[in-house]
């Protein structure tokens, strides 16, 4: 890094200084501005005038001042010490400048992201002699009990190893190892850098064929994710976007968790880092923050930080990917994330495009979501990036431009109710306005793990679904009472199906993650009802009588009664009701 003044500061407009007399300096370089040295980004070059998007509070900042160009684009430091860790929107350790300069971020703070007194303990895997490539593996660390670090040879980068440390512990910053190629020797660290705008490379990607478990029953049996995929979560205010983001981060099986607070409120982002550290992970029986990586950007911070953030937290996850980890990335919510980008793009008097936001966010947005995926990494493992993006459409208008353009580059659209929010049915997910267009893809994933019965059994209770809304319309007109019981069973099936299986008790040890099979059988038992008792109808008996059933009560406590590690019992449910319907039918014939 070379840094050497490129220009002065001319005008501050908020977020944005505009630098006369510049010279020498490249789109998107990394500068310094002012005696504070405020950490900035150059984003429009004309002439000799440049305008620099400021990371921090420019208050005091005056013209005349010199700007700082360091030769490198923004950039982050990737190596051990990041998981656990809790970072600003360019990856300042939150943690380290408290102890420094207190509750508030002071400007000008640069403390490095990984900590250089920190020993790791590294065990090396390649040999002098091998012959490496970006994304090799040089040796491991023990980051957590539960992440083991790959030390990689960062992308683009290839050579013969002349040397490489013995086992032992070493800080991030240590020489472990040198590589020798046609333009010299190359020193390996335990960490590297890479920009932040730039995705890193990847041999090719591959095609979905797993669903991502999130343990949350509307997703996962409604519409699933697959590994790799990617997800908008629109609603409203007061619609749970925050909360399913929590639930997901908690309980999905990803290997890494990177949850990316953006633009939230402060007290949103309190509650994940006083609640993250206590909670224990299903999967692994440690801490949560064993696989979690945390970046805090919120409202009352820079405005322009929080248009960082969301590729600081997508670099990191793509650099866990190359190590052959399945990452999740949490953006909540990228419309805090567009609002920033209009805020800036009006300071620099830029056109506007439709509600104010600038004509490249398309363009934004397809860039971020483009870099999750599943991919085979340059190692030749497999790794991939599921990216869920909440969205904050002002009055839950989903016909704004985020939620518009944002719906271009997702496959699965899981729109948040405000009606099921005001009536406590969380998570509020309508299964009438959402989509995944990824259950093809991991049908066969599921049928392998439900004896080929997934794709039917979801088929059957969506189409009840979908039957209830037409009948709801009828009923609101002229009452239930006129409607035949076969179709009365319809609402009743309904009914069962959304207390019993879609409404999920986020605050129960039992119900706030239900596994795979326990989504299985529970769908199998409620689909069994709507067949048994419409066989039982055809015969001459009635709703009521079925619904006098003692069994129908076990129906909708199988949530609570049943762990997943019982999830096998609820075949003795199945049966009971089976029994019970015959037993019923039987006094018809």
């Amino acid at each position: 890094m070379s840094e050497r003044i490129v220009g002065k500061v001319g005008r501050v407009v908020g977020p944005v200084v505009e630098a006369h007399d510049v010279s020498g300096v490249e789109m998107l370089e990394l500068v310094y501005v002012g005696e504070e040295r405020l950490v900035g980004e150059v984003v429009r070059i004309n002439k000799d005038r440049a305008w620099i998007q400021v990371y921090e509070d420019t208050t005091g900042l005056r013209p005349g001042t010199p700007v700082y160009g360091q030769g490198e684009p923004l950039s982050i430091e990737l190596g051990p010490g990041l998981v656990g860790s809790i970072y600003d929107g360019i990856q300042r350790p939150l943690d380290m400048i408290r102890a420094r300069s207190g509750d508030f971020v002071a400007k000008g703070v640069h403390i490095p992201a990984l900590d250089r007194d920190r020993k790791w303990h590294f065990i090396p895997s390649a040999s002098p002699g091998d012959h490496l490539q970006g994304g090799s593996v040089l040796g491991t660390v023990a980051e957590t009990d539960v992440v083991e670090h790959r030390i990689m040879v960062p992308p683009r980068m290839e050579g013969e190893l002349v040397d490489i440390v013995a086992e032992g512990d070493y800080t991030v910053d240590t020489t472990i190892g040198r590589l020798t190629s046609n333009g010299g020797d190359i020193e390996l660290k335990l960490f590297h850098k890479w920009p932040v705008r730039v995705g890193r490379p990847y041999k090719q990607r591959l095609p979905h064929s797993e669903p991502l478990i999130t343990g949350q029953r509307v997703l996962d049996t409604l519409f699933p994710v697959a590994r790799g995929g990617v997800v908008v979560v629109p609603g409203g205010f007061g619609t749970g976007k925050t909360m399913i983001q929590h639930a997901l981060a908690k309980w999905c099986d990803a290997d890494i968790v990177v949850y990316i607070g953006c633009g939230e409120r402060g007290n949103e982002m309190t509650e994940v880092l006083l609640e993250f550290p206590k909670l224990i992970d299903p999967r692994t029986g440690k801490y949560l923050m064993e696989r979690t990586i945390l970046i805090a950007n919120t409202s009352n911070m820079p405005v322009a930080a929080r248009e960082a953030s969301i590729y600081t937290g997508i670099t990191i996850a793509e650099y866990f990917r190359d190590m052959g980890y399945d990452v999740a990335v949490m953006a909540d919510s990228t419309s805090r994330w567009a609002e920033a980008l209009r805020e800036l793009s009006g300071r620099m008097e830029e056109m506007p495009a439709d509600e104010g936001f600038p004509a490249y966010l398309p363009t934004r947005l397809a860039e971020f979501y483009e870099r999750a995926g599943l991919v085979e990494t340059l190692s030749g493992k497999r790794g991939s990036i599921t990216t869920i993006g909440a969205v904050s459409p002002p009055g839950g208008d989903f016909s704004e431009p985020v939620t518009q353009h944002t719906k271009r580059f997702v496959r699965a659209f899981w729109a948040l109710d405000k009606q099921l929010a005001n009536a406590r049915h969380y998570p509020s997910v309508s299964w009438l306005d959402s989509y995944s267009e990824y259950t093809e893809d991991v049908a066969d994933w599921w049928d392998e793990h439900t004896q080929g019965e997934w794709r039917q059994l979801r088929s059957e209770i969506m189409s009840v679904m979908q039957r209830e809304a037409r009948l709801e319309r009828v009923v609101k007109l002229v009452g239930a009472d006129v409607l035949p019981d076969s179709q009365r069973l319809v609402l009743e099936t309904a009914k069962i199906f959304k207390g019993a299986f879609l409404q999920q008790n986020a605050y129960d040890e039992v119900d706030a993650f239900c596994s795979a099979e326990k989504q299985y059988r529970m769908l199998k038992i409620i689909v069994t009802f709507h067949r048994l008792a419409g066989d039982a109808i055809k015969k001459g008996g009635t709703l009521v009588g079925l619904k006098k059933l003692e069994v129908m009560r076990d129906i909708m406590q199988m949530k609570y009664e049943y762990t997943n590690e019982e999830a096998s019992k609820l075949a003795d449910l199945q049966k009971k009701l089976e029994e019970a319907i015959s037993d019923y039918a039987s006094t018809f014939e």
